[in-house]
């Protein structure tokens, strides 16, 4: 019921000043969000690579300057240098959303937001690390594709994300499964019309498995990004049935949610990837983990009541 007001929120500037005014918010972000700064973030990071591996989120999209979309590029080529610093290149990648380095200026979005993506794969390259472009809503999604296929002349290495409940998904991931590829498939967090994407749980979790399936028994590198524990259960049929050993795919979570469950896949050996966002541009992503769960969202209202 609180789904598509709180998608809804998350665009809303009215609706994010009045969040990130209320005091409990900044404690609760906590859960979600490793820190405002890098140097925040870091030990979080050092923390996970113990047993698992991590990609690196510096918040921020619907980038409408282009000094900021600039900025962006400066703080990952920074981030991407800490984590060489750190030696952990080869358990830390960085996931990037176009529409934070320029995707969306009303002048040459497109071409300044894959130079800019550009800048942050060769400092990827650099300290032996990858980089996946993170999806957002449909509308995006063949500017994304593009851009991804302009940068793995390049930077073979550079992952995209696909969104299971999308329409389109299953025939995407026909077109990514080739060798050298990395999909990383998720449902989807953005509040989508009928037209363009399932919106019954049933029905996106059937696509999920399709698109999963074509994945697995492709090529590529799939990276299977769900906490339904039926999904990961079915991920790990879909890979033994495909062959695939322990380093052929890899599970990925958010930072925050179901820490049990990513220690034991890591316990058993799978690759497991944590999702890590940092930075002060929280909110949009802070308010999409809330619509995703049904709990996330009673946590929030309970602690607003409490604290009010």
């Amino acid at each position: 019921m609180l789904r598509k007001p709180l998608l809804l929120a998350a665009r809303s500037a009215t609706c994010r000043k009045i969040v990130e005014r209320t005091p409990v918010t900044r404690a609760m972000v906590k859960r979600f969000v490793a820190g405002s700064t890098l140097e925040e973030a870091l030990p979080a990071v050092g923390e996970l690579t113990r047993d698992r591996h991590v990609t690196l989120d510096f918040l921020g999209e619907d980038t409408t300057d282009a000094v900021q979309a600039a900025a962006t590029v400066t703080a990952y080529q920074d981030l991407l240098a800490a984590l060489g610093e750190a030696g952990l290149g080869d358990r830390a990648e960085v996931s990037v959303k176009l529409s934070a380095v320029g995707q969306f200026l009303d002048r040459d979005g497109e071409k300044i937001a894959l130079e800019n993506a550009r800048q942050i794969a060769e400092a990827a390259r650099a300290v032996g690390t990858t980089v996946t472009l993170d999806m957002e809503d449909h509308t995006t999604v063949d500017s994304t594709l593009g851009i991804l296929r302009e940068l793995r002349q390049d930077f073979p290495f550079v992952g995209a994300v696909l969104q299971a409940y999308l329409h389109r998904t299953e025939a995407d991931c026909r077109d990514l499964s080739g060798a050298g590829s990395r999909v990383r498939l998720c449902k989807g967090a953005y509040d989508e019309p009928e037209s363009v994407a399932f919106r019954d749980k049933a029905e996106v979790d059937k696509a999920y498995v399709r698109a999963l399936r074509v994945l697995m028994e492709g090529e590529g590198y799939p990276m299977v990004a769900s906490h339904d524990p039926r999904m990961v259960a079915i991920a790990g049929e879909l890979a033994a049935a495909s062959g695939r050993g322990a380093d052929d795919y890899e599970y990925q979570m958010l930072y925050g949610i179901r820490d049990a469950e990513q220690v034991r896949l890591a316990a058993e050996g799978k690759r497991m990837r944590v999702y890590v966002p940092y930075g002060t541009e929280w909110y949009g992503y802070y308010m999409r983990r809330l619509a995703e769960r049904p709990a996330n969202m009673l946590f929030f209202a309970r602690s607003l009541l409490t604290h009010s």
